[in-house]
């Protein structure tokens, strides 16, 4: 979004125009547009501020875990980034300038009716975030790039924050909230004093660089050993004609002009330096991990690399930091569009928090076991909330292995009353809750404390239903019936209840997101 189309207003003690919004986003990396997406989808005012010019270059983190991948689409970036993606390939071990192996390095998994993105998708990060940008766009969103968060203060309302321009001159910015998507050297939380403490890692230096290469095959991921068991690997990219390239310096400094990417690939591998074409971006790679102290001060919220680094074993960083994004958007976006209590942003911390906790511990130890092979249980899928705050589960007596509240609502493909195919999905799509109601219950819609626009019901067999599940595949992700689920905006299920009194647990179950709610505090 250009300043010039966010509503400025003149506010006392300063002498040039105030351009308000109500949420300022630093950095328009994966989690900054991802977040800019959802707020744009919500009628919220959002701000992305970029220092770099352009988006940024290399393809950097390449792969898309299948829950990161339904929240693509739940943010309408599906098909694109599909479009312009593709499988990992076979693992093809060198040796002697022949292969002499080829495995398997990225477990390939059957889609099921709950989980249709079952495997890793691979895309060069740049053009990810080409994608997410152009679907900000679409959204009416976008991006002030050549500008950058130079000095940011809070008060009880809101943040007011200095921005240098690319041209010399400086703006300032109020906004009801900042949200720091600034990378891992963040400037916001640095100037927060926000501490961020994490695991050692071994120390090194290694060359990460996307280059064109001559005789070598597409139809494999190439990997070469080292004498000191460090590696050079060279991977096909996805929808280009280039190759991902990483080695392991040989100095703290290494040279990262075309000529020492090349020198340095060649010094490992049976590839000539003239096999060793263009190098179109390069990189130092330092191995880092840490998780931030807390994610939020007052009206100021941290995400994705600026709450957590994680080595890029296994493939975990952009997702994690999406799906951050992906969390914290539809809260911001009650708050500020429906008067839920600003308390509900304290559960972003709350939730997020412990699961990047978990996967830097899982990260780590596949840094230091010097793994590459990745299986399903990097897949993201089975991440949950179910100690949260806003978890309400009201059934007694639930089966094992049961879906019950904080987990994540699965997909099922089923049919509309008048037979047509459809899918869970589809009815969840939007930034709106979903009150899956099944069997025959006592709900009743006009009692409810949320219109249409805001929850929508969708019943599932029973009388009068909306959908049908002549398959069963509804009933073997959320059980027999009858009851009501509540999904989140996130897809996550807020609340599970029983058919009887299904209209008063649907409205206490609501409650932390009303602006009733914030009336009542």
């Amino acid at each position: 979004m250009e300043l010039n189309n966010v509503k400025p207003a003149c506010e006392s003690g300063h002498a040039e125009p105030v351009t308000t919004v109500d949420v300022l986003i630093a950095g328009a990396g994966p989690t900054g547009l991802a977040l800019g997406i959802d707020l744009a989808r919500r009628g919220v005012r959002a701000l992305i501020v970029e220092r770099q010019s352009t988006l940024s270059p290399g393809a950097r983190g390449t792969g898309l875990q299948p829950r990161t991948q339904e929240v693509y689409d739940d943010l309408g970036v599906l098909p694109a980034v599909q479009a312009a993606g593709g499988r990992y390939p076979r693992l093809a071990l060198w040796e002697d300038g022949r292969i002499v192996r080829t495995q398997e390095m990225v477990e390939s998994v059957e889609p099921t009716p709950g989980s249709p993105y079952s495997n890793a998708l691979m895309i060069p990060q740049w053009r990810n975030l080409q994608l997410l940008h152009a679907r900000l766009s679409e959204l009416g969103g976008g991006v002030r790039f050549g500008t950058e968060l130079t000095r940011f203060e809070q008060d009880a309302d809101g943040v007011t924050a200095r921005l240098g321009l690319a041209d010399g001159g400086s703006h300032t910015v109020r906004a009801r909230y900042l949200v720091a998507a600034d990378g891992g050297r963040s400037t916001v939380r640095k100037g927060l004093g926000i501490g961020m403490s994490g695991p050692q890692l071994a120390p090194g230096a290694g060359v990460l660089a996307d280059l064109r290469v001559d005789g070598l095959d597409r139809d494999h991921w190439h990997r070469w050993m080292l004498p000191n068991g460090r590696f050079v690997m060279l991977l096909p990219l996805a929808g280009t004609d280039h190759f991902q390239g990483f080695a392991v310096a040989t100095t703290d400094e290494p040279d990262t002009s075309p000529d020492g990417v090349r020198a340095l690939i060649a010094r490992w591998t049976h590839l000539a330096p003239e096999q060793l074409g263009e190098v179109l971006w390069a990189s130092v790679y330092r191995p880092r991990a840490g998780l931030a102290d807390r994610y939020r001060r007052g009206r100021i919220l941290l995400a994705g690399d600026a709450a957590h680094i994680h080595s890029p074993a296994g493939g975990q960083g952009l997702n994690t930091s999406v799906q951050d994004a992906y969390n914290l958007g539809w809260k911001l976006g009650q708050v500020l569009r429906h008067g839920a209590p600003d308390a509900l942003l304290d559960t972003y911390e709350s939730e997020r928090r412990p699961i990047a906790a978990g996967i830097l511990q899982t990260s780590t130890r596949l840094h230091r076991s010097g793994s590459l092979v990745r299986g399903r249980d990097l897949h993201q899928l089975g991440i949950g909330y179910p100690d949260s705050p806003l978890s309400t589960e009201l059934r007694t007596a639930v089966a094992d292995g049961a879906r019950t509240a904080g987990d994540r609502a699965p997909d099922a493909p089923c049919h509309t009353a008048d037979g047509r195919p459809t899918r869970l999905f589809d009815a969840y799509r939007g930034p709106h809750f979903t009150l899956l109601a099944l069997g025959d219950t006592d709900l009743d819609e006009a009692a409810l404390p949320v219109g249409q626009d805001r929850l929508r019901t969708v019943r599932v067999d029973g009388p009068d239903p909306d959908l049908t599940d002549k398959d069963g595949h509804i009933r073997d992700a959320y059980g027999d019936g009858p009851g009501v689920f509540l999904i989140r905006p996130d897809g996550y299920v807020a609340a599970a209840a029983p058919a009887e009194g299904a209209t008063a647990h649907v409205t206490a179950a609501l409650a932390p997101y009303l602006a009733e709610a914030a009336a009542a505090g």
